[in-house]
């Protein structure tokens, strides 16, 4: 499963960004199911970063967004993210994708 997170931060923001981000994503990569992730900002628009992850499941990034350590470091920033669908499966050839239907009844 993967998590495309992206932000968008002032230029003035950018180094007491870059260190938050940094914080958010070793708290988020110290949890199981974590296969790897990285913090990027894009060349065009500088104002424009992102947190890409890669974990092992769904369930194990829903965990990880419930851990105490995570609670703390990260979902403060995460919480700035733009708003926007962010989990996405992995699709590689062979593979049968998720069906689309509803998440909850009623």
């Amino acid at each position: 499963m993967l998590v495309v997170s992206r932000f968008r931060v002032s230029a003035a923001a950018a180094d007491a960004f870059r260190s938050e981000m940094e914080v958010a994503h070793a708290a988020l990569a110290a949890r199981p199911g974590y296969e790897h992730g990285t913090v990027g900002r894009n060349v065009d628009d500088p104002e424009l970063w992102v947190l890409s992850t890669q974990w092992e499941h769904v369930g194990a990034y829903r965990r990880a967004l419930s851990a105490y350590d995570v609670k703390m470091q990260a979902v403060p920033l995460l919480s700035r993210a733009v708003d926007e669908p962010s989990a996405y499966e992995v699709v590689e050839p062979g593979t049968d994708l998720n069906i689309a239907s509803p998440r909850a009844l009623g």
